[in-house]
């Protein structure tokens, strides 16, 4: 095969419409553009948001509160289910991750202290209650923040 030999994939590329090259073209005259109006000058473009001078719906609707842009999304999990690791296990991001208890770190990964931790675990994450880092270590286990 050469470059010659290349054709596009029939139904994929359309002759183009030729616009104003007289009335037998059926698009002649005025090009599809009807009659005057704001329409049918050079240059007209309308903002996807336009309601034809009605008051857009953007501005209809009431604004409240404060959302801030630089905000961390932090995921929360709880103690209990960290049983699901094995016995003397390090569990970070990653390995929270891969079990299936997070779906994506985000900016951090906080533990909560719902549910009994019966298991000695080192664990590494961005931020511990004071509950859930008592019950690690009376588990027997770390809570390190990394």
């Amino acid at each position: 095969m050469k470059l010659h030999d290349l054709t596009a994939v029939p139904g994929s590329t359309r002759v183009a419409k030729r616009i104003g090259r007289g009335h037998g073209s059926g698009q002649g005259k005025t090009a599809g553009k009807g009659h005057k109006g704001q329409k049918a000058r050079s240059g007209y473009s309308m903002r996807p948001d336009f309601e034809g001078g009605q008051m857009p719906y953007k501005m209809r609707v009431p604004k409240r509160g404060f959302n801030n842009i630089f905000a961390k999304t932090i995921v929360s999990i709880n103690v209990g289910s960290l049983n699901v690791f094995e016995d003397g296990a390090v569990v970070d991001a990653k390995a929270l991750c891969e079990a299936g208890l997070v779906k994506k770190a985000c900016d951090g990964i906080k533990v909560l202290s719902n549910g009994t931790l019966t298991k000695k675990l080192t664990v590494q994450v961005a931020a511990f209650s004071e509950a859930a880092k008592q019950k690690i270590e009376a588990a027997g286990g770390k809570a390190e923040v990394i």
